[in-house]
């Protein structure tokens, strides 16, 4: 089986943070969203995956990437150009994929399953496509589908006004290369894209076997700024602590901290974990960094109090504010003014972006 990941998404709701880069490099616990989902591709024995790219981010995303070696896989790049929607970006894909089944793993999700048994089960099984269903309390902004009393996929419909369950599809799909005449037969959708939820439906009229898994544990569509703070707070739940920095004596630390080699906690400086903190990085005096914030590399940390929050890197906060739920981008510049406010700021925040509070 091979895998195919999609980065060429234009990341609207993701802006400001996604002018200047693609969504699927933002880090999630100083890892990038799209490296999470090669990982669990590898880890159910898929080794051999494309990664389609849009017209906006690519090079970044392959400077990242490379060949693959560095992450146990081997990289084929495939040319989406302008997104066209999931199903067109699918298609785009049909010479790489040949004969073989394959996985398709959107770029900005991130599940906490092991896909090897939904692997093992597809390939044992005689199915044209399989999907991962997980209930919400949104629906309506999802693709959403309906079971027969059997627990057999009967209908899935993207986005629907009127949804009639809450059982929507995960950003993971299954597929035969039945898919690529199902993709053939579609039109594109009123916001005109061609929708991967409509090639599923073909296949489900035409009579074909769909693979239903209902996603245990939590799964996360990180497409909004909002979705990026909580799933990072999700995954450092699981923090492996490691203090490979340099701690002062007098620093204050507890909990689960990854302090990454050259990273460094200075005297005056107070942190609790879960923490990530990557190379480079000082956190200073009269810094408090609070549970389940991550900060990228080469940045400084001073007098600010951040909490829940992620800073991508090559940042420098100094106001002396607190800030929470935030999302930083690279470069960013965050120093005190002449004025003060005593409340928490909730910012969002592009890269290299100069901000005086």
């Amino acid at each position: 089986m091979k895998g195919l990941l999609l980065s060429g998404g234009e990341g609207t709701r993701l802006r400001p943070i996604t002018h200047t880069g693609p969504k699927q490099l933002i880090p999630i616990a100083n890892k990038p969203v799209l490296q999470y989902a090669i990982e669990d591709m590898r880890a159910a024995g898929i080794t051999e995956i494309g990664v389609v790219l849009g017209n906006k981010g690519g090079a970044a995303v392959q400077a990242y990437l490379g060949d693959g070696s560095d992450l146990g896989v081997e990289i084929t790049y495939i040319k989406q150009g302008r997104p066209l929607g999931i199903a067109h970006a699918v298609g785009c894909a049909r010479e790489f994929v040949g004969e073989d089944d394959f996985v398709v793993y959107l770029g900005d999700n991130i599940l906490d399953q092991s896909l090897a048994g939904v692997v093992e089960r597809f390939e044992q099984g005689e199915y044209a496509a399989g999907v991962l269903l997980h209930r919400v309390d949104n629906p309506e902004q999802f693709g959403v589908a309906t079971l027969d009393d059997a627990g057999n996929v009967v209908k899935i419909v993207e986005k629907p006004d009127d949804p009639e369950t809450d059982l929507v599809v995960v950003g993971i799909y299954l597929f035969s290369p039945a898919v690529f005449d199902a993709i053939e037969r579609i039109e594109p959708s009123e916001r005109g894209e061609l929708e991967i939820t409509d090639a599923f439906q073909v296949l489900i009229d035409d009579g074909c076997a769909i693979d239903a898994h209902r996603a245990e544990g939590w799964w996360k569509d990180t497409g909004r700024p909002e979705d990026i703070v909580a799933v990072n707070r999700l995954v450092l739940e699981d923090l492996e602590p490691s203090l490979a920095g340099t701690v002062a004596d007098d620093a204050e630390t507890m909990g689960r901290i990854d302090l990454q080699e050259t990273a460094t906690i200075e005297s005056g400086a107070t942190v609790r974990g879960p923490v990530s903190i990557a190379a480079g990085t000082v956190v200073g005096a009269g810094a408090y960094v609070g549970p389940y914030t991550s900060i990228g590399p080469d940045s400084t940390i001073r007098n600010a109090h951040v909490e829940n929050s992620i800073v991508v890197g090559d940042s420098t906060i100094t106001a002396e504010e607190t800030f929470v739920d935030s999302l930083f981008g690279s470069g960013t510049t965050i120093e005190s003014g002449e004025t003060y406010r005593p409340e928490g700021y909730r910012l969002v925040v592009g890269e290299n972006s100069i901000l005086k509070l």
